[in-house]
């Protein structure tokens, strides 16, 4: 502690000043926060209270994560979200990182969009409309950074290529979606692009967002993989070149791993925004994990708790966010030579 915090009067000075903030303002946080907080009752009692109303959480935990679900059915979202976190936890390991994981991603996804859309297996078909709470967030944002990624590489490829029409496209792309606003994307794809298909033809207005989050995120993907891929020396393109490779083979055997691994903090940094601006949606009509929560406190019962909701939602996305800085971390120290 002397070595760290009290090593020089400035050190010693900021040591005594953060830990008088943190004792003003600890005490009081955990009074509001535990001791002095209602965890089951309604929205009367917690008018009354002087500590902080989880109840609005507890309450409402069902409508929060699952919304317009059909409430006798809220187990089949329930187990859709535990297999995608079971699907995460096992292609953590790098081991498995082959082509029979892909087999298992496919079977996975296919199961979870039957228990959740249902109609066969005499599960009561669900509309994507009432798809809405964490299910969609997760929806959109695992599928939208598992989309995302793979075009990025496409496109950091496409600028560097020695064709020009490709490189060109490429490069306009880019700029251009770099170039607007997340939410322009959305609205674009929610009210715009309908009115450009013939009567009658509709798309549904869920994958209409997840396309959208797809471009927009490829888009700063693909320069961080450009800045990887500027990274490699020269010599290391000769070198494949000397062993008889073609294209394909270079950049997939010898380029990308390479590329990949340099830029996996970045990367990660943009991977991470896009999970959080998945919250977006809202502007459209999505019911999200956002949503929901203000569906919620929409109820004149619960009006006036929304710290409380705001901070149980905070919580979920700070979860999220964590996780993927942490398998960044540990992927690093694996990949480091």
């Amino acid at each position: 502690m002397r070595n760290n915090l009290f090593n020089s009067p400035f050190n010693s000075v900021l040591t005594l000043f953060i830990l008088f903030c943190l004792g003003k303002a600890l005490p009081p946080f955990f009074k509001w926060a535990f001791f002095a907080s209602l965890w089951s009752s309604t929205g009367t009692q917690c008018k009354a209270a002087s500590g902080a109303c989880w109840s609005v959480v507890t309450s409402n935990l069902r409508f929060i994560l699952f919304g317009f679900y059909p409430y006798d059915q809220h187990w089949r979202p329930a187990v859709a979200i535990l297999a995608l976190i079971g699907l995460v936890l096992y292609s953590r390991d790098r081991k498995r990182w082959n082509k029979h994981l892909v087999y298992v991603w496919v079977l996975g996804l296919a199961a979870m969009g039957i228990v959740m859309r249902g109609g066969i297996f005499g599960l009561i078909p669900v509309e994507t409309g009432r798809w809405s709470g964490i299910s969609l967030t997760l929806l959109l944002s695992i599928f939208g950074l598992a989309g995302a990624y793979p075009l990025g590489v496409i496109l950091a490829l496409g600028r560097r290529s020695r064709l020009p029409a490709l490189k060109t496209l490429s490069i306009v792309y880019i700029e251009v979606i770099r170039g607007v606003p997340l939410i322009s994307m959305l609205f674009m794809s929610s009210v715009m692009f309908p009115l450009f298909l013939p009567e009658g033809i509709t798309v549904d207005k869920i994958l209409r967002a997840q396309v959208a989050i797809i471009l927009f995120t490829a888009a700063y993907i693909a320069e961080v993989v450009r800045g990887g891929l500027q990274a490699i020396p020269r010599g290391q393109y000769e070198a494949a070149e000397s062993l008889g490779l073609d294209y394909y083979q270079r950049v997939r055997l010898i380029i990308l791993p390479q590329a990949l691994k340099i830029v996996i903090p970045p990367t990660v940094s943009i991977l991470i925004s896009a999970f959080k601006d998945t919250s977006l949606v809202v502007i459209i009509g999505l019911f999200d994990l956002l949503k929901t929560t203000q569906v919620t406190l929409a109820n004149p019962e619960w009006t006036g708790f929304s710290t409380e909701a705001y901070l149980f939602i905070s919580l979920l996305y700070f979860l999220g966010c964590f996780s993927m800085s942490n398998f960044s971390r540990r992927l690093e120290k694996q990949l480091k030579t």
